[in-house]
């Protein structure tokens, strides 16, 4: 089967972000067909500016445009801001919605989320369907990862160890996956490690 490129995208810029840790657990999964780049560089990114958008943007804006140009899909992980997206998360799709070549139009996405409160980001992460919406962008619809009290589902190392969120992110990934090959009109059949029974 031929590798998807996945770029990973964390809409916290902390070091010990359990967004970021979502991401790499993702990518541990090692599902098969799956190549996770995990980007870290959002925080470079200066605030959008439509006098900056020109012909030749900041370097950081090419690069962060490059690679999802290059990508097959997205996979965002969001915490929650003031009941929204962060703003460092929207910067970068400001960025990205405004290059020439409509790079997000058509682009499958996925999405999860983390938050150390009751509501996982779920506000958050309807914010954010609704911008990618407006963009154009393919938002896989389920499941929705909403990893609430997630303090609780880590080590102290932001290991991931709670079995629920883990069968969750395979099915994120299954979903994605299959999106991102219809899109490139390949076939796509469930790697084994993706078949749940009853699932």
């Amino acid at each position: 089967m031929t590798e998807l490129d996945v770029l990973a995208l964390s809409g916290s810029l902390r070091a010990d972000s359990h967004n970021t840790a979502l991401l790499h657990a993702a990518r541990a999964l090692d599902p098969g067909g799956f190549a996770i780049d995990i980007d870290h560089d959002l925080g470079r990114l200066p605030l959008y500016n439509q006098d900056l958008d020109t012909g030749t943007p900041p370097a950081p804006v090419t690069t962060l445009r490059a690679r999802i140009a290059e990508a097959d899909a997205l996979l965002i992980a969001t915490p929650e801001h003031n009941a929204s997206v962060p703003a460092a998360l929207k910067n970068a799709i400001d960025w990205a919605s405004t290059a020439p070549e409509g790079l997000l139009r058509g682009k499958p996405v996925a999405i999860a989320g983390a938050s150390p409160g009751p509501f996982g980001s779920v506000r958050a992460q309807l914010a954010l369907r609704q911008i990618l919406a407006s963009v154009g962008a393919e938002v896989v619809v389920k499941p929705e990862v909403t990893v609430f009290h997630c303090d609780t589902r880590f080590t102290p190392d932001r290991r991931l160890t709670d079995p629920y969120t883990t069968d969750l992110l395979h099915e994120l990934l299954d979903a994605l996956a299959r999106k991102a090959r219809q899109r490139a009109g390949r076939p796509y059949t469930a790697p084994r490690s993706f078949q749940r029974e009853g699932r």
